[in-house]
């Protein structure tokens, strides 16, 4: 099911196509702004350090970029309150909230490996409306809102039309406590890479995301994902004719940190995979 096709009108019930249009617009230029900082210290990063998980990296870049875009959506849309990954909940509570990742793909970027972007997504209800992904190394932009569409840069996205997992191409991520967990995504990667042809991992969900909405790749799946990493994707997803729901074909929601993105051909076989495959036994990848 694609939700904001089928929800638009409620949507533009409560939120004017003029309204969605200036939120997107401010969405974009934030996630631009981000993009910039990022690429102003791209391979030049003062500081990196570990968060609650060794893996889970901060750098001086992704502070500096979540404070700008901070201080520009509060100025520009005091009413609406923020969801940020560093700087967590903040402003009024409302019915529309910004998710914010200034730096979706900590690790590769403190690498110097260009596959990075700055995530802007804008939910309504715990909905994702609409979103905004710079990716600033390759110079993209990706956003989408309902009654508008679909973009990368000016171009509209269309998702791939690729009929069945052994002709697609997939990508995924792992979550940074697969170390200590067995629901770790090890035994779905090996599984899909025998059988499709080929599965990435780029290792930034907002990229991955953008890369499904314009049919580079075929389908995407993750778990332990939080809502600013996938807000602004979904809506780009969607309104590029892909579809998106958790393992299960369910109601979507953000809170259960699983998400299957796929073009409309490959979703259930996708699904019906995914619950066939069991986790692989600790002792096959080291304690």
């Amino acid at each position: 099911m694609v939700r904001l096709i089928c929800e638009e009108a409620k949507i533009h019930s409560a939120i004017s196509i003029k309204e969605i249009e200036q939120l997107l617009d401010i969405a974009k230029k934030a996630a631009l702004s981000g993009g910039d900082i990022l690429m102003k210290y791209y391979c030049k990063i003062h500081t990196i350090n570990n968060k609650s998980n060794e893996g889970d990296l901060v750098t001086n870049a992704d502070l500096e970029a979540e404070q700008i875009i901070v201080s520009f959506l509060q100025n520009k849309t005091p009413e609406i309150g923020i969801y940020a990954e560093e700087g967590g909940i903040s402003g009024p509570k409302s019915d529309l909230v910004w998710c914010i990742d200034p730096l979706d793909g900590t690790t590769n970027y403190a690498h110097g490996y260009p596959f990075f972007a700055c995530s802007i997504g804008l939910t309504w209800k715990d909905m994702p409306l609409l979103g905004a992904i710079s990716i600033p190394f390759f110079q993209e932009m990706y956003w989408a809102a309902p009654g508008i569409g679909s973009f990368c840069n000016k171009t509209k996205n269309k998702v791939s039309n690729s009929k069945n997992l052994k002709e697609s191409l997939l990508v995924t991520g792992f979550s940074y406590d697969r170390h200590t967990r067995s629901d770790n995504n090890y035994a779905e990667f090996c599984w899909l890479t025998h059988r499709t042809r080929g599965v990435r991992r780029a290792g930034a969900a907002a990229v991955d995301m953008a890369f499904v909405a314009n049919g580079r790749v075929d389908g995407y799946w993750e778990r332990g994902l939080s809502a600013w990493d996938i807000a602004a994707g979904i809506p780009i997803v969607e309104l590029a004719g892909g579809l998106v729901s958790d393992y299960k074909n369910s109601f979507f929601s953000l809170r259960t940190g699983r998400i299957l993105a796929t073009n409309p051909f490959i979703q259930k076989e996708l699904i019906s995979v995914l619950k066939k495959v069991k986790p692989l036994d600790k002792n096959s990848f080291g304690g």
